[in-house]
């Protein structure tokens, strides 16, 4: 999971000694994520919510998260703006999208 995050997204892990938890910051602005080990119950993948990160240009990120070896569902167009969708290593959706670029936002 940090090897997903920090090579297709830009995320820098910080760990502190003996801690379960790994804290990933983002190269420049955005949000940290925090990951931990879920409990023994909670199944991959499953949760109700999904990440999106803000990408000026879907396709181009598209293509190059492809040539990573992370590949994106359809690119999809709503309302000035496009998004696609995938799935992070553990099964948790996690998007891109345009939106926060659109004419009006």
């Amino acid at each position: 999971m940090v090897h997903f995050y920090e090579t297709h997204f830009g995320y820098v892990a910080r760990r502190l000694k003996g801690d379960r938890i790994v804290d990933l910051v983002p190269d420049g602005d955005g949000l940290r994520l925090l990951l931990h080990p879920a409990s023994k119950a909670t199944r991959q993948g499953q949760a109700a919510v999904k990440i999106v990160f803000d990408v000026a240009d879907v396709a181009e990120f598209c293509k190059q998260a492809a040539q990573h070896g992370l590949k994106f569902g359809p690119i999809h167009t709503a309302d000035g703006y496009s998004f696609a969708n995938a799935k992070d290593p553990s099964g948790n959706s996690i998007s891109v999208s345009s939106r926060a670029f659109a004419p009006g936002n």
